[in-house]
Order: C-alpha cells, then structure tokens, then sequence
C-alpha cells in the first residue's frame, strides 16, 4: 500500500522517546520530512540521528518546544512551515500527567494536567490548522490514552483529559472535513514504553509486590498475552495520518492487544 506520505512534512509533539519518537520513525522510513519536538534538547538531538540512521532519511530535523507554552508552539509550526513549506500531518503528543486518586491532587496537579494533556492538542491544532487549510489537505492524529475507551484506575487525570481529547477531535473532524483535514484519536494500551513501565512500578509499590510479578499477571489478562511494542502502535498512527486515509476521521480507537474490555 503507497501510504503518500513522501515528502509531506510531519510534526510530532513529545518525539524524544517512546511512542512520539517510533511514530517519527515510522513516518520517516516512508519518505516523510519529520520534525521531531520535545523538551530536551540533548534527547531531540540524540533521537533525530538515530531515525536518520536507522531509515536512511536525510529530511529529518527537529526543535525544541514546551507545548504547555503557546508562544513555542507557534514558534514550532513557523519553523515547520519556514524548513518545508507547510505543515501537512500532526501528531499530537504529550507525557501522560501523575498517577494517583481523587484526593491526591490539588488545583495545581489539575491546571498542570489540563495544560499538558488537553490544552496543549487545542494550541498545536489551531497553529497548524491554516497550513492545512491553505493546501486542502491535512492530517491529525492525537495520541492518548485506553482510558479513551475505559477508566483506568488511580489515573484520575488521563482519564479527565483524554475524554477531552476525543471531544475536541470529534468537533475538529466535523468542522474541517470539507478541507479533507482528518482528525482521528488513537489511545495506547499496554505498550513497552518508560511510560508503562513508570505505572506499572506505581502499582506494583502500592500492593507490595515485585513489578516483574505485576508485569506477568497483567500479561496474563491481555488476550495476546504480551505487551505492545512501540513500532506496532506506530503503525495505526502512521496510516491514520497518511494519504492513504481517505475517509476516516472523527474516530477513537484503542492499540491494545483485546485488552480492553468495553465496546
């Protein structure tokens, strides 16, 4: 299948490391010109000569921004727009907020959520929205979370956050079909990721038990009885914000092995 996507420019939020950094990969080794973005320079910097390395794509570059900062954001989109001439696909992409319950956050732990996971996908959608426009073709593809699909416990805020998410996707593909700009959600489940691995030594601390024994009992409860890898979720993302996604927007789908139980 030619997925159209040589030469499209391709942004990725949050692209230092694992799901933003394989998603990079993956549109890298099919001929995109891919800006990586994050935090961290030295990690940007390290992640973008190991997808030139590894796919042989010289159209990699990267910069850094703070996507709970709107002035970098814009800044991000210039940049992309000034390097290749226009912003064609979006990966929206961000750190997942603190594990814990209801009365473990204050308004503070709420607003820093609420920035980092929601508002942040409302500002990088409207800075590259006209680029999109202008040419009548665009993608976007948000990266969330299974709590798109089902509560997750003691993760209270990705599971206020990433609802919003689908939300403003939804309302996104609506407004913008008629510009063939496509929205679509896709939400992570068990994916080797530092991520998981985080929450997974989160839970493991809270009942008292060794993580390598926690790993194995939640494989046992995933129907392909293993965790993700990165490059498997990448794919989905890939397709969705590719040309050969012709008509599918609006929609909220889980990578996830079965693991997820809801409809």
């Amino acid at each position: 299948m030619d997925l159209n996507l040589e030469g499209k420019t391709v942004v990725v939020t949050a692209a230092s490391k694992g799901l933003g950094k394989a998603s990079a990969l993956a549109f890298a080794k099919e001929g995109a010109r891919v800006i990586l973005s994050s935090r961290s320079e030295d990690e940007l910097k390290k992640a973008c000569e190991e997808v030139i390395e590894e796919t042989g794509n010289d159209q990699i570059t990267f910069r850094v921004c703070d996507v709970t900062e709107v002035d970098e954001i814009n800044r991000l989109m210039t940049f992309a727009a000034e390097t290749n001439g226009t912003v064609d696909v979006l990966i929206n992409n961000a750190g997942g907020p603190p594990a814990g319950r209801f009365e473990d956050f204050s308004d503070d732990d709420w607003q820093n959520a609420f920035e980092l996971n929601l508002l942040s996908f409302v500002r990088t959608s409207r800075a590259a929205i006209p680029y999109m426009k202008e040419k009548g073709w665009g993608r976007i593809v948000n990266i969330a979370s299974s709590s798109i699909k089902q509560s997750l416990d003691n993760l209270i805020l990705s599971n206020t956050f990433r609802a919003g998410i689908v939300g403003l996707a939804k309302s996104l593909s609506q407004e913008y079909a008629e510009h063939n700009i496509l929205v679509n959600t896709v939400g992570p489940g068990r994916i080797g990721t530092d991520r998981v691995e985080q929450l997974d030594q989160f839970k493991a601390d809270q009942l008292g038990m060794d993580v390598t024994d926690l790993k194995g009992q939640v494989e046992k409860s995933i129907p392909m009885k293993r965790y993700g890898e990165p490059d498997e979720f990448a794919k989905t993302v890939v397709f969705l914000g590719s040309g050969a996604n012709t008509y599918m927007t609006g929609q909220s789908l889980v990578v996830d092995g079965g693991l997820v139980k809801a409809l």
